[in-house]
């Protein structure tokens, strides 16, 4: 039997690999039973009905954001628009860090 994968924290990113979902950069908002995740990304899986996914079925992303982890412990849900924000956020940084680092930084071919 494989060795069971750390649960990712409240507020991570993650990108979903398996399932109808595939592809789908969502938030984690909530933790069911020792391998299982709750995602949400406030437009296809919202809020208030977030899908629930097995921990392999996900790959973690470096970004954790505080905000909704903040929200999540204080008052134990989060809005669809924080959400919606928050992917938008980390997917626009993704690209620009794509986009420069396709442009190779200060040279650029000249001469």
């Amino acid at each position: 039997m494989s060795v069971p994968r750390e649960l990712p924290p409240l507020g991570s990113l993650v990108e979903v690999m398996q399932g109808r979902d595939a592809g789908l950069v969502a938030v984690v908002i909530g933790h069911l039973e020792d391998r299982f995740i709750l995602v949400a990304d406030g437009s296809v899986r919202r809020a208030d009905r977030p899908k629930k996914k097995n921990v392999l079925h996900v790959r973690r992303l470096s970004h954790i954001a505080s905000e909704v982890e903040e929200k999540l412990r204080i008052d134990g849900k989060v809005t669809n628009a924080l959400l919606r924000h928050t992917v938008r956020m980390f997917l626009e940084e993704r690209l620009a860090a794509a986009n420069q680092r396709d442009q190779g930084g200060a040279f650029h071919g000249e001469g």
